[in-house]
């Protein structure tokens, strides 16, 4: 989602509680389609002397414990950390606890609200692995490049009080805020129809559109191959501890094979991948 002004989350906000005046139809709803909706006020709002376990297992009071600490265990959140109070968790712990939380349910529809403000590099990559395997729909508000960059599929603009599909690249919308402070008599010669900039620019629309179910299969082996590889690195340290199988000779055996399971699915992931990169390569190059 883009912003071209200041008015952008305003008007997206008015979007969705269908208030924008100059819109009108009708809006239809399944009555079974779940809404997870992440915004950062959202982590000021947590219960301070309360644990991540707290949180979640709240959401989910029917769950046993194993599934709450599994979930917890997959943002992040180790044995011990899982039950720590909120308040002496950082800003990236919490960011990922609450997108632990809104997701829960596994709901159709993710509406994120700059999710990766506190996040560190490493805690935004998984952010972006879990987007990109993520089945449902997202619609996220962000001013970080590299996020959209990685995980939209559609750009829409967000100007002026209305909400426009936008055909062009990133790189075109920055060339859009640039020429925004041009002279009128610029602007109006680079909005001419036989204009060679724009016409590239639409090339490159129609080519990114038409790459993009390679790059989404390239993006979701990626995501497969981190995932698996870090359920791999978790299985490993639990090998390595001489008390996780004492006396569980079979836990031990289906640990054993779970691990060369991962490390199969891992290859194949791996393959998928780099066969997807090439060709995307190769594509590029032609």
């Amino acid at each position: 989602m883009l912003g071209a002004n200041g008015n952008g989350k305003t008007t997206l906000a008015r979007l969705l509680a269908g208030r924008l005046e100059p819109f009108s139809g009708r809006m239809v709803r399944a009555p079974k389609l779940g809404c997870g909706f992440f915004a950062q006020h959202q982590i000021e709002e947590m219960r301070p002397a309360e644990s991540a376990f707290d949180h979640l297992a709240a959401l989910i009071p029917d769950s046993p414990p194993e599934p709450v600490r599994t979930r917890l265990g997959a943002f992040g959140f180790s044995q011990d950390k899982a039950f720590v109070p909120v308040g002496e968790l950082s800003g990236g712990e919490r960011a990922r606890l609450n997108l632990a939380l809104v997701t829960h349910d596994a709901p159709g529809l993710l509406i994120l609200d700059e999710p990766t403000n506190h996040l560190d590099m490493e805690t935004r990559e998984a952010l972006v692995a879990a987007l990109a395997e993520y089945s449902g729909a997202v619609v996220l508000v962000s001013h970080d490049w590299h996020l959209v960059e990685l995980v939209a599929d559609r750009l829409w603009l967000v100007a002026d009080g209305t909400v426009q599909p936008f055909e062009d690249d990133l790189d075109a919308y920055r060339r859009r805020l640039l020429e925004r402070d041009e002279p009128s008599q610029d602007r109006a010669a680079a909005a001419a129809p036989t204009n060679p900039r724009r016409a590239g620019r639409r090339e490159a629309a129609e080519r990114r559109v038409a790459l993009e179910p390679l790059r989404r299969k390239a993006r979701l082996a990626e995501a497969a191959a981190a995932r698996l590889a870090a359920e791999q690195q978790a299985l490993d340290r639990s090998l390595l501890d001489p008390k996780a199988f004492a006396g569980q000779g079979a836990a031990l055996s289906d640990a054993l094979k779970r691990r060369a399971e991962l490390a199969r699915m891992i290859a194949e992931a791996e393959t998928e991948w780099f066969e997807a990169a090439a060709e995307l390569e190769r594509l590029a190059q032609g």
